[in-house]
């Protein structure tokens, strides 16, 4: 690493969250996240209410996060921003804050890939978290994304399975739908699940060829059953709930384990690190220690406040880009399909 004293200021506005962060030489020093509720009553994101969001929280976001690691903006080496995938009006209040600070401190801008930075925010220097080494298998799972990708250095990253359909976080919040819960229901669905029993009803895996997911049958599949059992039943659900939440849970789980092992077994890696909002999952965490007693895995799970969207991660991955003084120019654009 560098002997430079580096600041670098992350800005993460893909999707709902505005974030902004402060890393100086990988510690963070800030890191700090506006949630939008207004989605909740829609029962899901709602772009052009999330873009407008995000202009109103952006300046005070950034300025908290300069306040709290008691640093001004001119004392910044950079500025890393989240170029995509995600939202493209989210994106766009992002990227233009972004190089509109940057060139008005005439310092560096950084574009960070999302997904990325999800598989890097293990390389934040974070008391009793240790990084894995290279090469290791990143499982990113969340509302948009279901991933597992090879990374054989910090840049050198390959895509070797991915869902076909719905993400495994959109499978718990359908899911969750179906069953009448608020949203966002991944963790109400696991709050339960701790309370039924995983076996109590068997919901199918769906077959798929190779290291891809996919999601979309099970979520048909829980709503014909659930609708079969409230014919004959009309409160199978309140009856029932924490059973459902728990098979549903241990389905999804079977699934992503299944993967894995799969994956460590055609690519001969056994270091496996996660990321994304859902790797918040208790169930996913537990079953994933399980897989270092069973199959001799060794795993990595980042602190919960870099698990969901946050700025941290683009900045860790701003200082890495910038020790290689990767820059980007001002002509660059946001890419709501970005691929890593």
């Amino acid at each position: 690493m560098s002997s430079e004293n580096i600041y670098i200021l992350g800005i993460e506005s893909s999707c709902d969250d505005t974030a902004a962060a402060v890393i100086y030489n990988g510690k963070i020093l800030s890191n700090v996240v506006a949630s939008q509720k207004i989605h909740e009553a829609y029962g899901g994101v709602v772009p052009e209410l999330a873009s407008r969001a995000h202009q109103q929280n952006i300046v005070p976001v950034v300025s908290q996060a300069l306040k709290e690691a008691k640093i001004t903006k001119e004392q910044l080496n950079a500025i890393a921003f989240t170029r995509g995938p995600g939202l493209m009006g989210s994106l766009l209040v992002g990227t233009s804050f972004a190089k509109s600070l940057s060139f008005g401190l005439n310092i560096p801008l950084i574009d960070v890939n999302h997904m990325q930075a999800h598989i890097l925010a293990h390389f934040i220097d974070e008391a009793g978290y240790e990084k894995p080494s290279f090469p290791f298998l990143a499982m990113t799972i969340s509302g948009g994304h279901t991933q597992i990708v090879e990374v054989k250095s910090y840049f050198n990253m390959k895509v070797i399975g991915e869902t076909i359909d719905d993400a495994v976080g959109e499978a718990y919040d359908k899911s969750g739908k179906i069953l009448g819960l608020g949203y966002p229901a991944g963790p109400e669905i696991d709050k339960r699940a701790q309370l039924g029993n995983p076996k109590a009803f068997k919901f199918p895996r769906p077959r798929v060829d190779g290291l891809n997911f996919s999601f979309s049958g099970l979520k048909t599949a829980i709503l014909y059953f659930v609708q079969k059992e409230t014919k004959l039943n009309p409160n199978f659900i309140n009856e029932n709930l924490n059973d459902i939440c728990a098979s549903i849970q241990y389905t999804i789980i079977g699934i992503l384990i299944d993967k894995l092992k799969r994956a460590t077994s055609v690519t001969g890696i056994t270091q496996i690190a996660i990321g994304g909002g859902v790797s918040a999952n208790s169930g996913i965490r537990g079953a994933l220690k399980d897989g270092e007693q069973k199959f001799g895995w060794k795993t990595f799970v980042p602190k919960f406040e870099f698990t969901t969207d946050n700025a941290a991660m683009i900045a860790i991955v701003g200082y890495l880009k910038y020790l290689e003084r990767d820059f980007a120019n001002q002509n660059i654009t946001a890419s709501a399909r970005l691929k890593i």
